[in-house]
């Protein structure tokens, strides 16, 4: 009985295509007005709220490690002419497909004096920085404040006229892989292998504390280094004075802008500082190849959801 009720009712049957009939014309227009404003929302992101950050040298050892992917936020102390994200296609293309060494696929802005809703980090915070001039990002800890006297003398940082605190030297043994080497060069006889044969960086390791309460570990080989000695200097108005934790292989404020030395040339313009380095995401060895299948065997275990904050002491 249904079926005869279908069979006798008034529905007639959808118009059967014909050769003639247009087919829906894809819409160029609109996919690439989404794109765009996909694009945008993600620069929006990156440049105002927060943006990944990758850790390519050994200048924050113990702490940070080559490979190590980390998360910045760019609001912590306010947004400065550092902050926006501005995709550079040529050094995009240089660096994908030329496969050419640069320093930033983003485009400079030109220097713009202050910050909006800008405030200054607390010592023992970890930032990004761009030096003045240059378009790459550094990565270092706040060690001065504007008004500051700081000096270095045989290793120990003198903030003010007093030594900070450091805690008896200790050893820690970090793990070796194809992004952390332990080059002899840099670390003479700290490669060891252990019983079960695996090799390990032997590294000496000082516990600084901050006149704020702020403690974190640094490497101190136990060699002179060109920055063992450095100051007295002041920290101007609006200025950092920025370390690396591994104080004998840290470009920083102890050296010269660019050229060989790479640093930072004294204390920097809080305008030039980027965002806080809030805690580590992921961290690869270095060992994956193009092949998927040995993405997961390359993460370090342990590491994803570090806190970058250091601890205080009561």
């Amino acid at each position: 009985m249904a079926e005869d009720i279908a069979l006798t009712g008034d529905h007639e049957a959808p118009p059967a295509r014909t050769a003639d009939t247009p087919r829906a014309r894809f819409d160029w227009w609109g996919e690439i007005k989404g794109l765009f404003w996909l694009l945008l929302a993600v620069l929006g992101f990156h440049s105002f709220i927060a943006k990944p950050f990758y850790i390519p040298s050994e200048s924050m050892l113990p702490g940070l490690l080559v490979g190590d992917r980390l998360v910045v936020s760019k609001f912590a102390y306010g947004w400065s002419f550092v902050s926006p994200t501005i995709p550079d296609p040529i050094a995009i293309v240089r660096g994908t497909l030329l496969h050419q060494p640069v320093d930033s696929w983003s485009v400079p802005v030109p220097f713009i004096h202050g910050r909006l809703w800008g405030s200054l980090p607390e010592r023992g915070d970890v930032v990004i920085v761009t030096p003045p001039g240059q378009s790459s990002d550094y990565i270092k800890r706040v060690i001065g404040l504007p008004g500051d006297t700081l000096a270095v003398r045989g290793g120990v940082v003198i903030l003010n006229g007093t030594a900070v605190s450091r805690g008896p030297l200790h050893y820690r043994d970090l793990p070796v892989d194809a992004n952390a080497t332990c080059d002899p060069a840099q670390y003479p006889g700290a490669l060891r292998t252990r019983e079960d044969g695996s090799a390990v960086c032997h590294l000496p390791i000082v516990t600084e504390t901050l006149p704020n309460g702020r403690r974190y570990d640094t490497v101190d080989l136990e060699s002179d280094s060109a920055g063992d000695d450095y100051g007295p200097v002041k920290v101007p108005a609006d200025h950092l004075f920025l370390m690396g934790d591994n104080r004998d292989r840290s470009a920083d404020s102890r050296f010269a802008l660019g050229g060989f030395e790479r640093g930072l040339g004294g204390p920097v313009p809080y305008e030039n500082i980027g965002g806080r380095a809030e805690f580590i995401t992921f961290s690869v060895d270095g060992n994956a190849t193009l092949n998927p299948l040995t993405w997961p065997g390359s993460l370090r275990g342990g590491r994803a959801g570090s806190s970058l904050h250091p601890t205080r002491v009561q």
